[in-house]
């Protein structure tokens, strides 16, 4: 089983996440007050901890949230996840709706470092079951 190790939101789209103590997962919406919230596939974004190390090991000076994922973990092997896996992470449910994205515009990160882990490593997820997820929570693959 994995951890949160951080949740994080932002106001506006195509910026950097700041952490917070919690969030609230609104069922078919993602996060309550983030700015990837609505009804789409793409409502919560997760980053593995040990993705974010990668970019450290480049000199990279980042953390939690800076690469615009909602929740990261450790502990989990998120791209080994296949889409429609149910996660189980705290008291809700998500299931995986996509491995990666597609990158347009290219980002900070990769300007800083010429490559960037959420197009490769990020996974993204729809809201099945609310509630309030906060760092420490268990993250498990029921699926």
């Amino acid at each position: 089983m994995g951890i949160v190790k951080a949740v994080c939101i932002s106001e506006n789209k195509g910026e950097r996440k700041r952490p917070v103590p919690a969030v609230e997962l609104r069922e078919q919406h993602g996060i309550v007050g983030d700015a990837h919230g609505g009804e789409w596939h793409r409502q919560i974004s997760l980053l593995a901890s040990e993705s974010i190390d990668k970019m450290r090991a480049l000199g990279l000076d980042v953390d939690a949230g800076d690469f615009a994922e909602n929740i990261t973990t450790t502990g989990i092997d998120l791209v080994s996840l296949p889409v429609g896996t149910r996660l189980k992470v705290g008291p809700t449910l998500l299931e995986v709706t996509q491995i990666g994205k597609e990158c347009h515009n290219r980002c900070a990160i990769y300007d800083q470092a010429g490559d960037c882990v959420m197009p490769k490593e990020g996974i993204f997820a729809r809201v099945i079951g609310g509630g309030v997820v906060t760092p420490g929570d268990g993250i498990e693959a029921l699926t």
